[in-house]
């Protein structure tokens, strides 16, 4: 009679950038992003002045809940949410879930673009948190999945909704600007895969969407003196002023949820930078808690669980 493999209670760990609740906490928040390289004090003012103009604090950590919440009830698995910049940190999480029994984990992090900047330091956190428990668990982690049909499925939802919307109030085709959160222009020197990506979910969103005019640009550029790459959106909006464009639509591609880099980039920086412009600007609704988000995550969920399984038993 063939040996019986033990059932390894599996797990799921969403992670993601984090942020702060509230105003005080943005100097702390930001020695975290920095790694503990302090910014001078303007630019933080600077920040602390964006988040207050959102309401004094990220909703992030809310939506990303939200989204940890019907995953696990669509898996009927434990799955835990952790943060790198902010509480919960990954260093947290890791203790509790093994308290929890939980002996393998699936890990997914809430950015579908694979960068060393932000997937690359997800998995290092990780492994260190690990290390520090104590804890020998099998970790499948999955890198990137920037071209998954359902994903590109939820954005072009989105996409489609707000085109709609934004043709009919400006009686003519509006252009679309596909955003995603800028890099430093020495990661993709070093071969970082982001950049091609990013290129490669617009694409696919703009053809589900039945775009007919649109780009890619790239948003949030960091307050620092090294170039982060573009075209910024800024570019894209002088150019489109350029051709006698009077209404652009911005669909970010590149986050899961309203943050402040929707909330106050988008919504109150790039709509006002447009209006000086002559344009106005029209913005898709975020993914938040789309039920096709939530079928996009726990499809790269079950096939891990279905690999790992297969392996078991050979």
């Amino acid at each position: 009679m063939p040996a019986r493999h033990k059932q390894t209670r599996w797990g799921v760990l969403l992670l993601a950038h984090g942020a702060p609740d509230r105003l005080d906490d943005v100097p702390e928040f930001l020695l975290h992003v920095r790694n503990g390289r302090p910014l001078p004090p303007p630019v933080v003012e600077e920040i602390k002045h964006r988040y207050a103009l959102i309401g004094g604090g990220s909703p992030l950590l809310r939506h990303s809940r939200r989204q940890a919440e019907l995953l696990a009830a669509r898996l009927g698995l434990p799955v835990f949410l952790a943060m790198r910049n902010w509480h919960p940190f990954i260093a947290e999480v890791i203790p509790q879930l093994i308290r929890e029994g939980v002996e393998g984990l699936v890990v997914l992090c809430l950015a579908p673009h694979n960068s060393r900047t932000s997937v690359g330091l997800y998995r290092e956190r990780l492994a260190d948190a690990l290390t520090a428990s104590g804890a020998s668990l099998p970790v499948r982690f999955i890198e990137s999945w920037h071209d998954h049909p359902q994903l590109i499925q939820a954005f072009a939802e989105k996409l489609r909704a707000a085109l709609a919307e934004a043709q009919a109030a400006a009686g003519s085709p509006v252009p679309v600007i596909l955003t995603a959160h800028s890099v430093p222009q020495r990661t993709i020197v070093a071969g970082d895969p982001y950049d091609s990506q990013v290129r490669e979910t617009v694409a696919l969103v703009a053809e589900a969407a039945g775009c007919s005019l649109w780009q890619a640009a790239y948003q949030s550029q960091g307050m620092t003196s090294e170039p982060w790459i573009g075209p910024t959106v800024e570019s894209a909006i002088d150019h489109l002023a350029a051709a006698n464009h009077r209404h652009v639509l911005i669909a970010p591609v590149g986050f899961l949820c309203d943050h402040v880099e929707i909330l106050y980039d988008v919504d109150i920086a790039f709509r006002s930078y447009a209006r000086g412009k002559g344009l106005t600007l029209h913005r898709t609704q975020s993914l938040n808690d789309s039920p096709v988000l939530i079928e996009a995550l726990a499809a790269l969920v079950e096939a891990e669980l279905a690999v790992a399984a297969s392996a078991t038993r050979a």
